[in-house]
């Protein structure tokens, strides 16, 4: 509380920012538990989670760049949201991701199964969204701003982030290890119109319809950021489970035969 009884502002609060980091952890440990069966090294994991965390710097610079040679909102409002959406955004970051699974583990003897690919793909983007997050409820006016940030970015943003670096992730590991699908780059496109589509909704929610040139406010994009996640939830999901499957029957067929007996006859 500040002195005069009302509650502190919470870009005065480092403590209130740091919590943001709280929904990557719970989401990590979701999809450490998919994998319990046969878990990766934790300082593997920390390792690319790390990699995510850092690589918010250099895409910091390279956003501030691409957003000046777009287009602005007072020439073209659709082309400005479109091109921070898909390129400035969407683009930039996923390629973080890939860079660092392609960098960090990719030829890592750990990454030895088709789940590694997810695990470690939302390693990645969950480390991205942790810092992202801090950022932006540092940046909150009020307390209510915050919680109200905090909540829908827990279960929007920081989400997406995770289903974007996991889809990378599966299609890497399946390229890797079935000669299957479209790998990291065939990953990497599906991620980015993800990741663009889920942007542009979240974009446009502050306008206006006369703004957009639409009969109904922007606030009515919500929905197609929230369609992106459940989508991309719901797909990731489907992929988690090809993978398991397919690395159970793998082991199967590696694991030694069973013996007869529990001993051995004299000679």
């Amino acid at each position: 509380m500040a002195p005069d009884g009302s509650v502190e502002s919470a870009s005065m609060s480092p403590a209130l920012s740091l919590a943001g980091v709280l929904p990557a952890i719970i989401a990590m440990a979701y999809f450490d538990r998919l994998d319990s069966a046969r878990p990766e090294p934790i300082w593997s994991k920390r390792k690319v989670m790390l990699a995510g965390c850092l690589s918010v710097i250099p895409c910091i610079f390279v956003e501030m760049a691409l957003k000046n040679v777009g287009p602005t909102a007072t020439t073209s409002l659709w082309g400005s949201l479109a091109w921070d959406a898909f390129v400035v955004a969407a683009f930039v970051e996923e390629l973080a991701k890939v860079a660092c699974l392609k960098l960090v583990i990719w030829r890592k003897p750990e990454f030895d199964e088709r789940l590694d690919g997810i695990v470690y793909g939302t390693r990645a983007g969950l480390g991205f969204a942790a810092v992202e997050n801090v950022a932006y409820l540092f940046g909150a006016a009020s307390f209510d701003q915050w919680l109200g940030m905090f909540i829908g970015r827990a279960l929007l943003a920081i989400t997406l982030h995770a289903m974007t670096g996991g889809i990378m992730g599966y299609y890497a590991a399946r390229r890797r290890f079935d000669s299957a699908g479209p790998g990291v780059w065939g990953g990497f496109g599906i991620a980015v119109l993800l990741h663009g589509a889920y942007d542009v909704g979240a974009f446009a929610v502050p306008f206006p319809g006369e703004a957009l040139g639409l009969p109904f406010p922007g606030a009515v994009f919500i929905l197609v950021s929230i369609g992106c996640v459940v989508w991309g939830a719901r797909f990731l999901r489907r992929q988690a489970r090809v993978a398991l499957e397919l690395d159970n029957i793998a082991h199967a067929r590696e694991a030694p035969a069973p013996r007869l007996f529990p001993f051995t006859f004299p000679t």
